[in-house]
């Protein structure tokens, strides 16, 4: 048995619905599904103690591979790996950002609309609400189940954020950089929008032939025609055109689109924006929603399992970790007690030189007592009479007596 008053079957459909679904509905559900009512209070504690235990064995699997470093298992030929972040709302009104890796095999291009499009497929998720180190650390787990490290080529397409070029760098330093080209369109149009103002058809058609022109022919005419849109702009300064400007031009060996996309990777990192929206803001970003921070990682973990598509898989081991856990507490229980009785007994112990000493022994012989029993009278009884003694024992004796005084027969009224 797990903890808790359900069966393991039944525990483990609760924490599936729980993990797809706010705990309140989940717990309806499974009442529908299961005629087993449950709170709302417990579906969410069973549910974030599994995922809470799922934490704890991807954290047991990176510390061994870090201690052990086994061989990665072979990768495919071409991989996708990108990361971002989303922002999940916190008790207290507060926002903080839930980091997730994408890692996915390339599928061939194929003709969408006239142009080549290269999809991902077999996509994976790693969620974790903690700070950069932290998450590329424990992002081994997945990192090195997906052969990152043994991989032909990875391509990463990120935005140009520098945390991420650090993990990029630390995964797999020879990754091919692709700057998302939604994110580099983001900072043409700020340009654009500083030199023709916002929503004008001047706009509209300058940003379209600048995007086809970065999109099919690389950077440098677009770059050329920015620098010089920045220098005739009076307030450039102030509207930070030209940080903008060195912000696209500092990547420019990651805006080679057209190479890309001849060599069959992705130029746009929708498959990570899809995994944000799937993985965490679908059930951790709903109406009324607010978490306890130790409660974010627990879920993230269980909505990576299902997204992942590996419930079969991992649940198991869940079960073995609970159970352990729970060895674990009622061992420390009877340890407690154990010692809080011998506690008690040390305290109880009366102390040796406290035991009053025994009398010592003596020769006198102790006065006899008399064993003649004292005769007691006989009872008497008249001559010829067969009825008892007025003191004979028996006339003593409760049983037989008479529980109430009979009635006095009522007296004749006299004439």
């Amino acid at each position: 048995m797990l903890p808790g008053c359900l069966t393991p079957r039944l525990q483990e459909q609760l924490t599936r619905l729980g993990a797809w679904m706010p705990f309140e509905k989940a717990a309806t559900m499974f009442e529908s599904f299961t005629r087993t009512a449950v709170s709302e209070d417990y579906a969410q504690e069973h549910t974030e103690a599994a995922g809470a235990a799922q934490v704890a064995l991807q954290t047991e699997a990176v510390e061994h591979l870090e201690r052990e470093t086994p061989p990665a298992p072979p990768g495919p030929d071409k991989l996708y790996l990108s990361a971002d972040g989303a922002f999940v709302p916190l008790v207290g009104g507060v926002w903080e950002e839930v980091k997730t890796l994408v890692i996915g095999e390339i599928a061939a291009p194929v003709l969408e609309k006239g142009e080549p499009v290269v999809h991902t497929r077999n996509l994976s998720y790693f969620s974790r609400l903690t700070d950069v180190d932290t998450f590329k650390r424990l992002a081994l787990v997945e990192t090195h189940r997906r052969g990152v490290e043994t991989a032909g080529q990875v391509g990463a397409v990120v935005d140009g954020a520098e945390w991420l070029q650090g993990f990029v760098s630390w995964h797999r330093p020879d990754a091919l950089r692709i700057l998302d080209f939604p994110h580099a369109s983001g900072y043409v149009g700020k340009i654009g929008q500083a030199t023709f103002g916002a929503e004008t058809p001047e706009l509209s058609v300058w940003f379209k032939t600048q995007l086809h022109e970065l999109k099919h022919q690389g950077p440098a005419e677009v770059l050329a025609e920015l620098h010089d849109m920045v220098l005739e702009h009076p307030q450039a300064a102030a509207l930070d055109l030209p940080k903008t400007l060195a912000y696209l031009e500092k990547r420019k060996s990651q805006l080679q689109y057209p190479t890309f996309q001849a060599q069959g990777w992705p130029i746009g990192s929708g498959a990570t924006e899809s995994g944000n929206k799937l993985v965490v803001e679908a059930r951790l970003k709903g109406a009324g929603m607010h978490w306890a921070r130790t409660h974010v990682d627990p879920m993230l973990a269980l909505r990576n399992i299902v997204c992942n598509d590996r419930w079969d898989e991992t649940w198991p081991q869940i079960v073995v970790y609970l159970r352990r856990q729970e060895a674990d507490r009622r061992a420390e229980r009877q340890s407690k007690r154990q010692a809080a009785a011998a506690t008690r007994r040390s305290t109880q112990a009366v102390p040796v030189e406290l035991i009053p000493a025994a009398p010592p022994l003596t020769t006198e012989q102790p006065p006899q007592l008399n064993s003649t029993p004292t005769p007691r009278p006989a009872p008497v009884q008249s001559a010829g009479s067969r009825r008892p003694a007025p003191n004979h024992p028996w006339r003593h004796m409760p049983i037989g007596k008479a529980q109430y005084l009979p009635a006095k027969p009522p007296e004749v009224a006299k004439l």
